[in-house]
């Protein structure tokens, strides 16, 4: 069972000032945070990729190499590459060298992403939506596999025996997650290529998922897939704090993001019920102290048969010393009860 810790370098935005936080010293922040997380003997960072005003990074492969540097033992991944938008021949070679800069370490989670600024900005159409993400797969796949690529596809030039490097560390090939929202399509799709799973739950009730995750388990074997090699994640918004007030408080943090994504998605004003819902066992939410989160990820573990979880750490852009005593008790008190 494998802990880890993703962010989205969410950036708070300022009412006095009409401004969004500083995205320097936001990253430098994640910075000091995936550091604190290596020496708390977290196994798993995962760092996501967004093109928006409220997020501070759009290059995962930058922010992950820097921390290659700073760290020792923690894994880096992205959470999620956005393939659909995504070049498959640069996103290995950029998650190759940054494997080769940490000794191993690299991972890639590849999905649709839940936004879609990405697209037009890199010049593709949404008309292509599904289409992209699956070409672009199988590519990216076959370039993890074979040193010498061939290819055909229909919405990008075809590869004739051409070469991608630097190759990763173990003989070429990286660690590449199917990263879902809960599309029974996608699960399929995964199972049926052998990939390891890392389903997004973050709303509603985890039990909920339990028939697609079994669907996935079933689909695997089924694929003739070697069960001793299946991985399934979860991904989930996560804060840990022992002290009641400061959970109390994050609530304001979480409601901003909530409400500032929701309001170009039609959604209500998120409220303290639904906030303290979430909490409740039966909800979405990893957000209470130490033990309370730690009896959470296990009933994860009963229901699911998980082997990661990763706590979603930065929503709503807490202050860094709050986050650092998050990341604190998570490798110190949630990991021990956990493992």
């Amino acid at each position: 069972m494998e802990l880890g810790i993703g962010m989205f370098g969410d950036l708070a935005f300022d009412q006095t000032t009409g401004k969004y936080r500083n995205a320097g010293i936001k990253i430098r922040e994640i910075l000091e945070q995936v550091k604190l997380m290596d020496e708390a003997g977290i196994d798993v960072f995962a760092m996501g990729e967004h093109h928006r005003a409220d997020y501070a990074v759009s290059s995962p492969e930058i922010v992950l190499a820097a921390t290659a540097s700073i760290t020792k033992n923690i894994k880096l991944a992205s959470g999620v590459t956005v393939l659909s938008s995504s070049e498959p021949v640069k996103v290995y070679e950029d998650f190759a060298t940054l494997d080769l800069i940490s000794d191993g370490r690299a991972e890639i989670f590849v999905g649709r992403g839940s936004f879609i600024e990405s697209f037009p900005l890199y010049g593709y159409s949404l008309n292509d939506y599904e289409e992209l993400f699956d070409e672009k797969l199988e590519l990216l796949l076959k370039i993890n596999s074979e040193e010498n690529v061939s290819w055909t596809g229909k919405l990008r030039a075809p590869m004739q025996n051409q070469t991608v490097y630097p190759r990763a560390k173990n003989n070429g090939k990286l660690p590449i997650w199917r990263a879902v929202g809960g599309t029974p399509q996608s699960v399929l799709s995964a199972a049926q290529l052998g990939m390891p799973l890392v389903v997004a739950i973050i709303g509603g009730m985890p039990i909920q998922f339990k028939n697609l995750i079994e669907f996935y388990k079933q689909e695997y074997r089924k694929a003739g897939h070697d069960e001793a090699e299946m991985q399934i994640a979860i991904h989930s918004h996560t804060f840990v704090s022992d002290e009641k007030e400061v959970v109390d408080g994050y609530f304001h943090n979480y409601k901003s993001q909530m409400d500032r994504i929701g309001a170009s998605r039609g959604w209500s004003p998120y409220t303290k019920i639904q906030y303290e819902g979430g909490r409740g066992k039966d909800g979405a939410l990893f957000i209470g102290n130490a033990n309370e989160v730690a009896d959470k990820i296990n009933y994860m573990k009963e229901i699911f048969g998980i082997t990661r979880f990763i706590g979603h750490m930065d929503v709503g852009d807490p202050a860094n010393d709050v986050m650092m005593k998050s990341i604190e008790l998570f490798g110190e008190k949630v990991a021990p009860q956990v493992k």
